[in-house]
């Protein structure tokens, strides 16, 4: 029985010189998140009077594609929550997908925000694009409809931000394609020049500080830079001192764990998240009060 095989195609349109290819590359560029704290831990190498020096970028790489993850109660999605209602403040559109709640209650949590950052969310409001595959599941189950609906809403409303909160939710059940469907998200992301956050959530029993999340390192491994969230219950003498705690208190902790856009601080810093509900990036472990200030 005859068997018929297709021939190996070149794909002559996938070969770039290096000069093709750095012409089409984007000019490393900071956007502010509206986070205090965080923007000032990126940066870039540029050469001053003939020597090399630390620049600060002033927010995260624009286009970048950043994975936020933590277990329950971290303060993720507060943070995107902050960010959009940062870029939405300040002329920007923002496409937010919500994964697990209704998009009328994640609306009523960014008005919230936005009274807690000082601002009159009406004045922008529609500048937050909101995509409801919480309560749609042919958006939550069927990749292809989401990725479909979200083109054409970048299109329409000419949006520059987008927030999947969470990516985590869109392979629930179904781990075995996590790796699949974040990366068809991520080129989603670079195809239409968007820059990113996506919400991942880390199973309980995984080490507090470690970047691994549902599906495990199916999202970490293909997006741009991760930012890990994580609490501490102060339960020993031994970690009330190193934390400067007292036993019975919670203690927030944030890291930037990897970004290869841009270079970025490496180390543990102190996480506060307001009474009103905003992030806020503090020290670094083992600052002292001198380097603070």
């Amino acid at each position: 029985m005859d068997q018929h095989f297709n021939e190996p195609r070149v794909v002559k349109e996938a070969i770039f010189t290096g000069s093709q290819a750095i012409a089409k590359a984007p000019e490393l560029q900071g956007i502010p998140t509206g986070i205090e704290g965080l923007d000032e831990l990126f940066f870039t190498v540029r050469e001053v009077e003939g020597k090399l020096q630390q620049v600060p970028l002033g927010g995260i790489p624009k286009y970048a594609v950043c994975n936020i993850t933590g277990v329950s109660d971290t303060g993720k999605s507060l943070m995107v929550e902050q960010f959009a209602v940062y870029q939405a403040s300040r002329g920007k559109k923002v496409a937010f997908i919500t994964v697990e709640s209704p998009a009328n209650f994640v609306a009523a949590s960014l008005k919230y925000r936005a009274l807690a950052m000082g601002l009159d969310f009406q004045e922008f409001e529609d500048n937050i694009i909101l995509i409801d595959a919480a309560s749609h599941g042919s958006l939550r189950e069927n990749l292809p409809d989401l990725l479909s609906t979200l083109a054409y809403a970048i299109k329409e409303y000419k949006i520059d931000f987008t927030i999947v909160d969470s990516v985590t939710g869109l392979f629930e059940n179904k781990e075995m394609m996590a790796r699949a469907i974040v990366r068809r998200l991520f080129n989603f992301m670079k195809k239409w020049y968007q820059t990113a956050l996506f919400v991942s959530q880390k199973r309980s029993g995984h080490e507090e500080l470690s970047a691994e999340a549902a599906g495990g390192y199916a999202v970490g491994h293909i997006v741009d830079g991760t930012m890990v969230l994580a609490k501490e219950l102060i339960t020993s003498q031994y970690a009330a001192r190193i934390y400067g705690a007292r036993i019975g208190e919670i203690v927030r902790l944030f890291r930037i764990d990897g970004c290869r856009m841009s270079g970025h601080d490496t180390r543990t810093h102190f996480m506060e998240i307001t009474p009103t509900g905003l992030v806020r990036i503090g020290p670094a472990l083992g600052t002292s009060k001198k380097e603070e200030q």
